[in-house]
């Protein structure tokens, strides 16, 4: 059986729309999300946008009530079929990682591919962080356009 390594697997596969399942340190809870890769040239890109989904929609809600309406994305199973359940993304964190990040995730196991998102849903998502207040100018002008 052939190895591919794990730089090699990320880099011939990475894309706008690319969801990868792993746990996030600064998260309270050990269980993996999803993360969405919302660059448009991630490969080239210094660094990665994510964006995460969580399946506690009222909490994030609530957590979020003086954000905008629309820096929060609802999505059901239908929409993207990776979900078992109805999801919430928070467009207003995003989080940076590198390829190398991913790489060495993915090396000790931790990081898991899903399906790739489809466009429009990516291109909502931009739309979204670039609504947010929070969301410093450098990643809305990388996601812009």
């Amino acid at each position: 059986m052939v190895v591919i390594p794990p730089a090699i697997q990320i880099k011939s596969a990475i894309k706008p729309g690319s969801v990868y399942y792993f746990p996030e340190a600064s998260f309270l809870s050990p269980e993996p999300h999803y993360f969405v890769v919302l660059n448009h040239s991630p490969l080239t890109d210094t660094f990665l946008v994510l964006v995460c989904a969580s399946s506690q929609i009222e909490k994030v809600k609530r957590r979020r009530r003086t954000c905008p309406i629309k820096t929060l994305v609802e999505l059901s199973p239908v929409e993207y079929t990776a979900f078992t359940m109805p999801c919430i993304i928070d467009c207003n964190d995003v989080h940076e990682y590198t390829i190398d990040d991913l790489v060495n995730m993915r090396g000790g196991s931790d990081l898991k591919t899903k399906p790739e998102m489809a466009a429009e849903l990516v291109a909502k998502l931009r739309r979204a962080v670039c609504d947010s207040p929070l969301v410093t100018g450098k990643i809305k002008a990388m996601l812009a356009g």
